[in-house]
């Protein structure tokens, strides 16, 4: 094997053990330490805190809260503490906790801040998306390039070394650089250069994956980054040898892991035993007739709230489906310049949809108000950046923009009607567009334009499948979901994850459309899906912020208006109860719900327009039965599953390989975002910096932040709003069924043996006992419906890290 070849396998080695970190403005959960997953946890948290230097269990605070409000069963913490070897009292173990974690600082080494700081300067002007006037020279031709070529002329960067004359070659610098390292050392080397800045590798390394169109255009890679890395540390005489020490195993870490098990199994005893009990219940029902209405939902967190409050108002079903609605599209909406991913990172585009005007005279208001305030905005801009210009646009302007920041500051609520108001005058594209669905027989880029009817065909079938559907009721809406917020560089945090970071209104658009379409309604009839005549179905959307829910109804036909008029009622309804929910989570006066979430969507000083998914810890795959009556308190995710419909369990197959892996990113990113935000997080936002719109730094410069920020999570300093617990997943399936489905897919069950998540069965086959997860395909009874007490089978299921 040559040399180069044997760098190139040594850097991909070593790049498994950064996570991959999407731009700002498509942020997408993901675990940050994705890349020891195929490690227990116990260990990989090990491993991480020695690479990366951060914290892997809560802390003894958030541990001593957690007991004092009750959320930690104290039998079952007795009965993991027991099992752990400690006898002492739960007050005394966390003091000895605290004693234990208290570490010692590590040395600054001055050598390698500066290859940090000097690096880190020209990534930002290289992987800058759009947000700088004057651009890095040469960056067509890559980044190792570039740097080459402004090397000379960075009075930080000695004139010594391999600096002295850069080879052309990475590969060639990085062969000279490591030319006294034996080839054993080369990975461990690696790892701790791509660890010294993950923030800003895991986007290279996102971006090389991806191969958009930044990539396309101004390439990277980690191997020009690293070698231009080790040039600098070579020039500043920076070591590069790996550390030899061996990983010193926190002393708190087991204890730490059993207060953890204890919290988890806490939580997910009471969830089971709902879901158990319910069950029976279930098996006992009459479910026949027809709702008024069906919704779908995202299975998001936030989803659950607002579904609980529709469903009091009436005669109403609501659904959980991932909230790309299972339509793996690139999306470019009307009149934009790019497209954008609209499903989730696990899987690839597989078609490219576009909106189309079908209204002449409401596209032609729509170009008309837009084009004023395109033309003002690019005044404006260039105005502001322009050196002969600023300083008197500053003396003209400067007023106005005072008052707007004032109203901003003291009257948000004012400024969001106020921008109703005037977006209200401006028609939205669904208004006077549709998506294009028919297949074209082109291409945009690599993708198919549009889609096959067999393809229609089987989107809609997957989609009725996994809910399990066999009724449909005259109304039937696919109901995306965005947030709405103000100077927030995370407002992609907010939208839905499913389609990596932005709104899934299209999303339901799209489906919308192919279930209406009469020659795919013909062919789901062939294939034993009974849709009346007098179903339509829509699209709409859900502000998670104010959970407002718009209806896209522009085609809805004159038969159906009564029940679509009801339906808005309840939805105003079932909004005003729910926002009330949100207002008093956050701290406010619920009877001010609805204009409370207004202010907090238009206050551009608001730090939490949302709670996001904060609080997330469980993911229940079944009927909504099994949850309906039950306040979970936004903190499940929900996916509409009826196994009596899945005879081959190949629905349930879909739902475990692609929903809760996603789900399961999602958890970790909020839990390590909470147990060490300085590390795994982004710090507060009060002291961002946003830059090249790809990331924020905490501060003037240095790495990208990689999680999310402290307000997403904390209501106060050292006070979690989230409970930092890893995923707790409890399917309505036969157990057999759910282990059928692990042995096919070695990458689940390895999450599971690892603890990165656990799954409970309660099986309505087998009297609707509930069945834990242990490992090797292996389960332990965890309850019976007919025990009410939950506390000692969940505590013998609980598997030990």
């Amino acid at each position: 094997m040559s040399t180069e070849s044997t760098i190139h396998d040594s850097i991909d080695t070593a790049a498994t053990t950064v996570g991959s970190l999407w731009p700002i403005h498509s942020f997408v959960t993901a675990n940050p330490l994705a890349g020891f997953e195929d490690q227990p946890f116990s260990e990989a948290v090990t491993q991480a805190a020695d690479l990366l230097g951060g914290r892997g269990y809560p802390s003894t605070r958030t541990f001593h809260a957690a007991l004092q409000r009750g959320q930690i069963d104290p039998e079952i913490l007795d009965a993991e503490l027991s099992e752990a070897g400690y006898e002492k009292e739960p007050e005394i173990l966390l003091d000895r906790m605290a004693e234990a974690t208290d570490a010692a600082g590590s040395d600054s080494d001055i050598a390698t801040d500066h290859v940090d700081q000097v690096l880190t300067k020209w990534l930002s002007a290289f992987l800058d998306e759009g947000s700088a006037h004057w651009s890095m020279p040469n960056r067509e031709a890559g980044f190792y390039a570039a740097f080459r070529g402004v090397a000379e002329h960075d009075s930080e960067i000695p004139d010594a070394g391999i600096t002295a004359e850069l080879p052309e070659s990475p590969i060639e610098t990085i062969e000279t650089v490591l030319a006294s390292h034996p080839e054993n050392q080369w990975v461990p080397i690696f790892e701790e250069q791509l660890a010294a800045l993950p923030g800003w590798t895991g986007l290279i390394k996102q971006r090389a994956d991806d191969e958009g169109a930044w990539q396309s255009t101004y390439p990277i890679s980690l191997v020009g980054y690293l070698a231009a890395r080790l040039a600098l540390s070579d020039a500043v005489g920076a070591a590069i040898a790996p550390s030899n020490d061996s990983i010193d195993p926190d002393p708190a870490a087991e204890l730490a892991g059993a207060f953890l098990r204890a919290w988890e199994a806490s939580y997910r005893g009471d969830l089971v035993e709902t879901v158990a009990a319910e069950s029976q219940s279930l098996a006992d029902s009459d479910r026949s007739g027809r709702p008024d209405a069906q919704m779908v939902f995202c299975i998001d967190t936030r989803s659950e709230i607002i579904r609980r409050h529709i469903e009091a108002t009436g005669d109403y079903e609501t659904h959980g489906y991932a909230g790309f609605f299972g339509i793996p599209m690139e999306y470019q909406g009307y009149d934009t310049d790019v497209s954008v991913d609209a499903c989730p990172p696990i899987l690839d585009p597989q078609h490219h949809v576009t909106d189309v005007p079908i209204d002449d005279d409401t596209q032609e208001s729509h170009d008309r108000w837009s084009g004023i305030r395109d033309t003002a905005d690019e005044i404006i801009e260039t105005l502001e950046a322009n050196a002969a210009t600023a300083y008197g646009f500053v003396e003209t302007a400067g007023s106005g923009y005072g008052l707007a920041l004032a109203a901003r500051t003291l009257v948000p609520g004012r400024v969001h009607d106020l921008f109703d108001a005037a977006d209200g005058s401006v028609p939205d594209d669904h208004e006077f567009c549709d998506p294009l669905v028919h297949h074209q027989h082109t291409y945009a880029g690599d993708l198919p334009v549009g889609l096959t009817t067999d393809e229609k065909v089987e989107y809609a079938a997957t989609a009725f499948d996994l809910l399990g559907w066999e009724t449909f009721s005259r109304l039937v809406v696919f109901t995306g979901h965005a947030s709405e917020t103000t100077n927030n560089p995370y407002d992609s945090s907010l939208d839905c994850g499913a389609c990596a970071g932005n709104p899934g209104g299209p999303n339901a658009r799209v489906l919308a459309t192919i279930c209406n379409d009469t020659e795919v309604r013909s062919a789901l009839r062939d294939r034993g899906f009974e849709i009346p005549e007098d179903t339509v179905f829509m699209a709409g959307e859900h502000n998670t912020t104010t959970d407002e829910v718009e209806l896209y109804d522009s085609e809805m036909p004159e038969s159906h208006a009564d029940d679509l008029k009801q339906l808005r009622v309840n939805l105003a309804t079932a909004r005003e109860n729910a926002a009330a929910e949100r207002a008093e989570s956050m701290g406010s006066d619920a009877s001010s719900g609805v204009s409370e979430t207004q202010r907090r969507a238009a206050d551009w000083a608001e730090t939490r327009p949302e709670w996001g998914l904060a609080g997330n810890a469980g993911f229940v795959i079944g009927p909504r039965e099994l949850t309906s009556d039950v306040d979970l308190d936004g903190r499940a995710f929900l996916h509409s599953y009826d196994w009596s419909t899945d005879p081959d369990g190949e629905a349930l197959e879909a739902i475990l390989t692609g929903p809760m892996v996603v789900t399961q990113w999602i958890n970790t990113q909020y839990y390590f975002s909470t147990v060490d935000n300085a590390v795994y997080g982004s710090g507060s936002k009060v002291t961002h910096n946003p830059v090249g719109n790809v990331g924020v730094y905490q501060g003037n410069g240095g790495d990208l932040m990689t999680g999310l920020p402290l307000q997403s999570l904390m209501a106060a300093d050292d006070d979690p709003h989230h409970q930092p617990l890893r995923l707790s997943t409890v399917i309505h399936a036969p157990v057999d069924r759910v282990t059928d489905v692990l042995a096919d897919h070695a990458e689940l069950a390895t999450l599971l043996d690892n603890n990165w998540l656990s799954l409970t069965v309660v099986d309505p086959t087998q009297d609707h006992h509930a069945f834990q997860y242990e490992r090797d395909l292996e389960w332990s009874t965890a309850s019976e419906v007919s025990e009410a007490d939950p506390a000692e089978p969940t505590a013998t299921a609980v598997a030990d890290d």
